[in-house]
């Protein structure tokens, strides 16, 4: 069977960097499950599975646009330590939600400088590349159940 909507596609992977650091993989652990076509991984890779078959092993880029975005230099903020109330000990690296015009906002903390805080509204990835080598590992249409709830269930999706 061929990857396509509706199919519930399991995949090895492992993504790298411009520079061939390894960001994530999934090895060591099962493979990633998902439900095809209903956008539960970037576009562009979600575009390069499309006809593959389990045993499948190819090579993909995905541009930022296709990716975790472009990066947005608007969502890039200093803002009074004071935004902060209940966080005592601010760190480069922590992250938390924020409330914008367009609804809640997962910000990173990036620099702090005496009273401001740098905050970071992108994706971590956003701007990125990214390079994904992948191993299809099993394709299988979905069933009824989780066409309807729009995920996979049972061994590397969701448990009711």
């Amino acid at each position: 069977m061929q990857i396509a909507d509706n199919a519930v596609a399991s995949f090895h992977y492992t993504l790298t960097d411009d520079q061939g650091q390894v960001l994530d993989s999934s090895e060591g652990r099962e493979p990633l499950t998902y439900l095809h076509g209903t956008g539960q991984i970037v576009p562009g890779l979600e575009k390069a599975m499309v006809g593959r078959v389990a045993g499948d092993q190819f090579k993909v880029d995905v541009a930022p646009a296709e990716g975790y975005g472009v990066h947005h230099a608007e969502l890039v903020q200093a803002v009074p330590r004071e935004a902060f109330q209940g966080v005592d000990d601010i760190q480069p690296g922590m992250q938390f939600q924020a409330h914008g015009p367009q609804g809640v906002v997962h910000v990173t903390v990036t620099q702090i400088d005496g009273d401001t805080v740098h905050i970071d509204g992108n994706h971590p990835l956003a701007g990125q590349t990214l390079h994904f080598d992948i191993q299809v590992t099993d394709v299988r249409a979905a069933s009824e159940e989780e066409l309807s709830h729009g995920h996979v269930h049972g061994p590397g999706g969701h448990h009711h």
